[in-house]
């Protein structure tokens, strides 16, 4: 059994609520508005993204003491693109139909605020356990949110979850109308603002 210091502990609960980076750094919203129409979408970049997160944290921080100071940011968009393109290629192989509404969103990991900010501010100076926990926590974290929002969206805009019929015919029947604000753009922004408020009142949040 793995045991996790007081440290770590704190390093998980930032990244997964307190310093959530969608609802507290509001970082990666492009991404958590393009992808969130259904499930199934938002999961897979969740998944794609929280590997990358952790995985370039590790490798970034085993790689610190060895990365010039003058080319760290070269070394470690590098770093990041060959995971994206691992993952990028994982999906066109297993979820070919998936990964072409995600379009180009899983490519544009390689520049996420999420995943870079991570890799230069915390695992350049922080050991390789403790980056990989920093990095696994923010991408949990963002994939949250993400799936979230996409679980409202899906069902209040299609009546489904996953594509599988959630919503009883006979409520069609008596009049009810799939909600079509849900499925564009200003339903994401609604739904993401009202997340973001509800997390912050939750945790007490006050603005300095």
């Amino acid at each position: 059994m793995i045991r996790l210091t007081r440290k770590e502990m704190t390093v998980l609960k930032e990244g997964l609520w307190s310093g959530n980076p969608v609802t507290f750094q509001v970082l990666g919203v492009c991404s958590a508005l393009a992808v969130t129409v259904k499930v199934e979408t938002a999961l897979l970049m969740g998944i794609g993204l929280t590997f990358v997160a952790a995985s370039s944290s590790l490798l970034v921080s085993l790689l610190r003491a060895f990365i010039p100071s003058r080319i760290r940011i070269i070394v470690q968009l590098l770093v990041v693109s060959v995971l994206v393109i691992t993952v990028d290629q994982l999906l066109r192989a297993f979820f070919y139909a998936v990964s072409k509404q995600m379009s180009v969103f899983v490519g544009l990991i390689i520049t996420n605020c999420i995943v870079m900010g991570r890799v230069e501010g915390y695992a350049m100076i922080n050991p390789p356990r403790r980056a990989f926990l920093d990095g696994l926590a923010n991408g949990l974290g963002y994939a949250a949110v993400l799936v979230l929002i996409a679980v409202v969206r899906e069902l209040a805009g299609s009546g489904t979850i996953l594509g599988g019929a959630v919503l009883p015919r006979e409520l069609y029947e008596h009049g009810y109308v799939n909600n079509g604000l849900m499925v564009l753009a200003p339903g994401a922004f609604f739904l993401l603002g009202l997340v973001v408020w509800l997390q912050r009142a939750l945790s007490g949040y006050r603005e300095k």
